[in-house]
C-alpha cells in the first residue's frame, strides 16, 4: 500500500478532511531541484503523479541515487525530525503534480490529535523504512 494510500486510509473522516483542507495543489517542472540535502525541511508532499528521484552527495562522479518516487509517495520526512534539514535531495525527472503541506503546522496538528500524530507518524516511518532498505 502506497504511504499516501496509508496516512489518508488511517485517519478518521474527520480529520483526513482537516489534513486535506491544509494542503496545497503544486507542480514541478521535469528537471527541477526541489530540495537539497542539508537546506532547512518545513514541508512535504504526497505525489499524486510524476516521478521525483531522491539522492545523496557522495564524493566522486556526482550524486548517488538513493529511491525513486511516483504517485502515492511520501516525499520529504526531515520536516518532522529536529534539526528539520534534508538528508536527500530530491530532483522532478518528470512533470510532478503533488499536495504540498506545511510542516510546522502539521507539527502543531499531531500534538494536538493523537490519531493523526499517529497516522503521520506511521507513514513517515514507512517511507523511511522504505528508503532505508532501498
Amino acid at each position: 500500500m502506497s504511504t499516501m494510500r496509508m496516512l489518508l486510509n488511517d485517519l478518521a473522516p474527520a480529520a483526513r478532511d482537516q489534513l486535506l483542507r491544509q494542503a496545497r495543489q503544486v507542480r514541478f517542472a521535469a528537471d527541477t531541484r526541489i530540495f537539497r540535502e542539508e537546506e532547512h525541511a518545513d514541508r512535504f508532499w504526497i505525489i499524486e503523479s510524476g516521478r521525483v528521484e531522491l539522492n545523496k552527495h557522495v564524493p566522486g562522479p556526482g550524486p548517488a541515487l538513493v529511491d525513486t518516487l511516483v504517485a502515492g509517495d511520501l516525499l520529504g520526512c526531515s520536516w518532522m525530525i529536529p534539526p528539520y534539514q534534508w538528508l536527500f535531495g530530491a530532483t522532478a525527472t518528470t512533470e510532478v503534480h503533488a499536495l504540498e503541506f506545511d510542516g510546522r503546522t502539521l507539527r502543531g496538528r499531531c500534538a494536538q490529535d493523537i490519531s493523526i500524530g499517529e497516522a503521520v507518524s506511521a507513514a513517515v516511518a514507512a517511507a523511511q523504512e522504505r528508503r532505508l532498505l532501498a
